[in-house]
């Protein structure tokens, strides 16, 4: 993490700016999911773009991670993967597996009937192979195996490359990635989903070949690694940058606009191959925004902001399911599906739902994991006092 005012923040902090940006992706994603449902006819116009929901979490979580690793590195000269992984794995672990016992253990909690193998779920490499008609019970895991991924590839990563060349490894690495994903969405076009363009297939093969694996969905987690290193190696152009955070902001809105119209139809060619890096410098361009001195993001606070960004999380792992039980039980007191009503009564139980397993589980294991880094801390600091 930086030093300089406008890196991540430190562990226990917040940034309003960050939270507001949390906030906009779980409600961008819970609009769009919730279409999958019976639902109000309004919905089918402002839903149809909260997919994007998803790339916004991917470019918070590469700009996190990776500011939070380069400063380590600058302050250390190394990592401890030991930490880094206790870190990762009870923020994400224990909540996740409590709702997989729940879809495999309670079939009513089930939004649909078919449910991938277990196996795939734990190795998170779901998002491999994923036929929504065979599958698509829990499909939105998907995403958490991209940043599991993530997770474990950047600090090997990092810790591969010459201590003092992980800057010039950054300006053209990165790059270098993003056309090598241009031409995996280029070889899953033509190769999986062009063929299939006249059939009733079409849906399933675009999400199942172009939307869900890793390959093609690296460029909100790229751009947010870009905006990591910009701060860290190049300070002084990050804070000239970061002057301008509320021109950035509007200009980060004027890109998401282009790529929703880019992306009005997303399995044709143009979506497919430009819409995931558009959407994604859209967003980076706000989380800039965000963590900038004097931008309206960075400046205004707001609790409900900061409450549904500290259950985004729960609120991703249990919506579908919620919502599901929500409407079957509701719809038997005469509550239309299709009505605002039973939409409110939804949102409204998902927040409930979310809340308990943050109480439930989620703080109890971060409490855990205070500890444990607080016992390796212990060991540690003899040792480095022997060693003066």
């Amino acid at each position: 993490m930086m030093t300089n005012e406008l890196s991540a923040p430190a562990q226990g902090t917040r940034l309003p700016g960050l939270d507001h940006l949390r906030a906009l992706a779980i409600g961008l994603v819970l609009l769009f999911h919730y279409r999958i449902f019976p639902h109000p006819e309004w919905l089918n116009t402002a839903g149809q773009f909260g997919w994007t929901g998803v790339d916004l979490f991917f470019v918070l979580s590469g700009y996190l991670i990776a500011s939070q690793l380069f400063r380590e590195l600058a302050r250390r000269g190394r990592l401890s993967l030991a930490t880094y992984f206790i870190k990762r794995t009870f923020r994400i672990l224990p909540a996740y597996w409590a709702v997989l016992a729940l879809y495999f253990l309670v079939p009513a909690f089930r939004e649909r009937e078919a449910l991938p193998p277990l196996w795939k779920f734990l190795t998170f490499t779901q998002n491999f192979g994923l036929d929504l008609a065979r599958g698509g019970t829990f499909s939105h895991a998907w995403s958490l195996c991209v940043e599991e991924q993530f997770y474990l590839l950047l600090p090997l990563g990092l810790l591969a490359l010459a201590p003092g060349r992980r800057g010039k490894w950054a300006a053209a690495t990165l790059p270098a990635l993003v056309v090598l994903g241009f031409g995996a969405r280029l070889l899953s076009w033509y190769g999986a989903v062009a063929p299939q363009l006249n059939t009733e297939h079409v849906t399933l093969v675009w999400y199942k070949y172009m939307y869900y694996p890793t390959y093609n969905r690296l460029d909100g987690l790229l751009v947010g690694i870009a905006i990591a290193a910009l701060f860290h190696f190049r300070p002084q152009a990050a804070a000239r940058l970061a002057r301008h955070g509320n021109g950035l902001g509007l200009l980060g809105l004027a890109v998401l606009a282009g790529a929703f119209w880019v992306c009005r139809e997303p399995q044709a060619f143009g979506a497919s191959i430009f819409g995931f890096p558009l959407v994604a410098l859209g967003y980076g361009l706000l989380v800039v925004a965000a963590i900038s001195p004097g931008s309206v993001l960075y400046g205004t606070a707001s609790r409900i902001s900061a409450r549904v960004a500290a259950l985004s999380f729960a609120i991703y792992l249990t919506h579908k399911g919620i919502i599901h039980l929500t409407q079957a039980w509701f719809s038997a007191y005469g509550i239309g599906l299709e009505s605002n009503a039973m939409m409110g009564l939804c949102l409204a139980t998902v927040l409930a739902g979310a809340w308990l397993l943050n109480v439930a589980v989620e703080k109890p294991f971060l409490k855990l994991r205070q500890w444990l880094l607080a016992r390796r801390r212990a060991v540690a600091l003899p040792v480095l006092a022997g060693a003066e």
